[in-house]
């Protein structure tokens, strides 16, 4: 088995691990970069120096502002692993070693690969929010999020019968890229309450500071608006339905009329919430957030976990954005830099301030957006016979029957139920489990708690995981001693 070794590992090339690889070069570190995707720029910036489509700039200005940034970041030194998968991180004394396998074409040299850093950096982002309502494991049900990849990747548009539900900002943005793409969808079901204004407003004045967001989002409305599509607001009482693929989707409008559209493609947004799942295996302390209403890191102003040697920064330590999260691997960046030795405090300081500044002023309109777009609990906590966890088809009513026993958390729903055993290893059930067990118990979502998640934390072969097994001299792989 192959081995590499570098300062510092950072998982994911989005907007925060590319602006810490070029920090952390510029301090004169060794940086290894381990992604998933086939070239730097993360879920946000995903083909944005390689795009497919024939006229990127459809996606927007900020899309074609990544550019600049994956340049810098090809340009920094920083060693980059694509169609990388990190599937372990353990501690050796002060030694991260962490097991990546690589693959899906030759030159990957798949199998196998360890990496020895004396940091790590975690900027593995977000995920979108899972929203198990009536008809979701249909086929021709995808998360607004999925459909923005399938363009950024492949140029593959919806058909033009697609119906986009939920809230939140993502969904506005894809369907005013849509437009100027020259495609349209048949209608926007916003199920944002109409009375979340109230819990938004306080927000407001503090939320100037991050004005240009703003003025953006009501650009993107007014698009969606100017171009006829129907927009039904205020939506509740969803449900999707067909027999073996998507058929209609049904809900009632905040004036109380039922409506039925018929369609074929669904795609279901409810905002994005953080990855948690690698910085869990890690044993890095959790807190709920109880305005976001999802799982976060615990970390400090300059990405720290709670264990040692190891940062977390972007989207995955808590939702802010791309320009927040490229701010957020800098400060992480020249954070490592000072604790390996690289910087001294005062220059540490000096080229924190701008960096920090610029954060704290594009997380500004964050408390507003969470309040106006974060799905009440009626949204978040599904009726009992909606499928809760998909990969071991486990409903909400049996979650609920288990909760009333006594069960006591997730870990032992999972034994009870296999709920949270599946592929996805409880990335689209586990917030949702905490929070329906804690609706039966009356307890708080952060008593509750998590999965416990343990390696590998995506799925791998076999050989891969036989490659990782040091083997002694005596013994050699494929002989068995006599």
């Amino acid at each position: 088995m192959s081995a590499l070794t570098c300062d510092l590992l950072i998982v994911g090339a989005g907007p925060a691990g590319m602006s810490a690889a070029i920090e952390a070069r510029a301090a004169g570190l060794s940086v290894l970069v381990a992604d998933e995707g086939e070239t730097p720029g993360g879920q946000i910036y995903r083909n944005a120096s390689h795009s497919p489509l024939a006229d990127s700039n459809v996606l927007g200005e900020d899309y074609a502002a990544g550019r600049g940034l994956i340049g810098r970041f090809d340009q920094s030194g920083a060693k980059h692993l694509a169609r990388c998968v990190v599937w372990q991180i353990a501690f050796e004394g002060a030694q991260a070693i962490a097991m990546l396998s690589r693959g899906g074409r030759p030159e990957d040299g798949a199998g196998t690969l360890e990496v020895e850093a004396r940091a790590v950096l975690i900027a593995t982002g977000a995920q979108e929010r899972p929203w198990p309502v009536r008809g979701w494991t249909l086929p021709g049900v995808l998360g607004v999020g999925a459909a923005q990849t399938l363009v950024k990747s492949a140029g593959l548009a919806p058909s033009r019968d697609a119906v986009l539900v939920g809230s939140g900002p993502l969904l506005w943005l894809f369907a005013s890229q849509l437009l100027k793409a020259g495609r349209s969808v048949q209608a926007i079901v916003d199920t944002t309450p109409r009375d979340a204004w109230r819990a938004a407003l306080p927000h407001v004045l503090p939320a100037l500071r991050g004005a240009d967001y703003l003025l953006k989002g009501l650009r993107m409305m007014r698009a969606v608006q100017r171009a006829g599509i129907p927009i039904h607001r205020g939506a509740s009482a969803l449900s999707i339905e067909g027999d073996d693929r998507v058929q209609r989707v049904s809900f009632v409008d905040r004036r109380g009329a039922a409506h039925s559209l018929d369609t074929s493609l669904v795609l279901l947004h409810q905002g994005v919430i953080p990855s948690t799942q690698l910085p869990r295996s890690l044993g890095c302390e959790h807190e709920w957030d109880e305005q976001s209403a999802c799982w976060r890191p615990h970390t400090d102003a300059n990405g720290r976990s709670s264990v040692d040697k190891v940062w977390i920064a972007g989207d995955g330590a808590g939702i802010g954005g791309a320009q927040a999260a490229a701010h957020a691997g800098t400060l992480a960046a020249l954070d490592i830099a000072k604790a390996l030795g690289a910087l001294d405090a005062s220059t540490h300081e000096a080229r924190s301030q701008h960096a920090r500044r610029a954060l704290n002023r594009h997380l500004a309109v964050r408390p507003l957006l969470d309040a106006l777009y974060t799905p009440p609990a009626a949204l978040r906590r599904p009726a009992d016979d909606v499928t809760v966890c998909r990969c071991e088809e486990v409903d909400a009513g049996e979650i609920r029957r288990i909760a009333a026993l006594g069960c006591q958390g997730p870990n032992q729903m999972k034994a009870f139920s296999r709920c949270g055993m599946g592929p996805c290893q409880g990335r689209w059930c586990g917030t949702t489990v905490g929070e329906l067990i804690a609706e039966v118990q009356s307890r708080r979502v952060d008593e509750i708690g998590y999965y416990r998640i343990r390696a590998p934390i995506k799925p791998v072969t076999v050989e891969q995981l036989a490659e990782s097994i040091p083997l002694d001299e005596d013994f050699a792989r494929g002989e068995f001693p006599s």
